[in-house]
């Protein structure tokens, strides 16, 4: 894709720790993600033998790898060169060889073939500032048949603006002790200050806008993490 010179470089708002092989060798530990919940909702949506599933921001390919032993076609598409390599690795150990691996980001991904019927999204969409994730959601729309799925998991804020200092204060209370072991309350205040989440009154009409139905949307109890699952029109 031959992106205007005026779109940022989604690599450098993914964050320098994404491209450095040692940081990347640790994440699976660290992340701690488990994919069973996000492909039981999507299995009882109709994933399934003949789909095809696109993973945006698919990092190491926790969920990807999951994803292939279910449907037919995954495409892991992320930014990190370092988390595709670790993901071709793994790819090539499990035998996945469904899974196609594409280095690009939101604003840059160029499906090829029939429309996607699913496109699942964790922890990514957030490194985006607001203007550049409607232009994403747009963009998501554009791979799904009608009637796809989009499953969206990030740091959303589902808090009034009065009751910031409260929730983060909570939030950040529970942050890991050792970073190896999860995100510290210093990665946590980085992700703050340096990062894009927003608050889920202003996401979800994004969603809307580019041509989705939510379903469903449920929030943690912390009031910083959201999980969406919507219909394109």
């Amino acid at each position: 894709m031959n992106t205007p010179r005026w779109y940022p470089d989604e690599l450098a708002h993914a964050g320098s720790e994404h491209t450095d092989p040692d940081y990347v060798s640790g994440y699976d530990r660290k992340a701690g993600a488990d994919p069973d919940e996000d492909l039981s909702a999507l299995l009882e949506l109709g994933l399934g033998a003949d789909g095809t599933l696109v993973d945006l921001g698919a990092g190491t390919g926790t969920f990807a790898l999951a994803a292939a032993r279910l449907c037919r076609r995954v495409i892991a598409v992320d930014v990190s060169p370092a988390m595709l390599d670790l993901l071709r690795e793994k790819a090539e150990r499990l035998g996945a060889e469904n899974v196609e691996c594409v280095r690009a980001g939101f604003l840059t991904y160029e499906h090829r073939g029939e429309p996607a019927d699913f496109v699942y999204s964790r922890n990514a969409l957030h490194h985006l500032p607001d203007f550049w994730k409607g232009l994403a959601l747009d963009r998501v729309a554009g791979l799904l048949r009608p009637g796809g799925i989009f499953r969206l998991r990030d740091l959303v804020y589902s808090f009034e603006p009065g009751e910031a200092g409260r929730y983060v204060e909570r939030w950040l209370a529970g942050a890991a002790w050792r970073s190896e072991e999860g995100w510290t309350r210093a990665e946590l205040e980085a992700h703050l200050r340096e990062e894009y989440s927003t608050f889920s009154w202003l996401l979800e009409p994004m969603l809307e806008h580019a041509g989705f139905e939510i379903r469903e949307a449920s929030y943690s109890d912390s009031r910083t993490y959201a999980v969406y699952t919507c219909v394109r029109a």
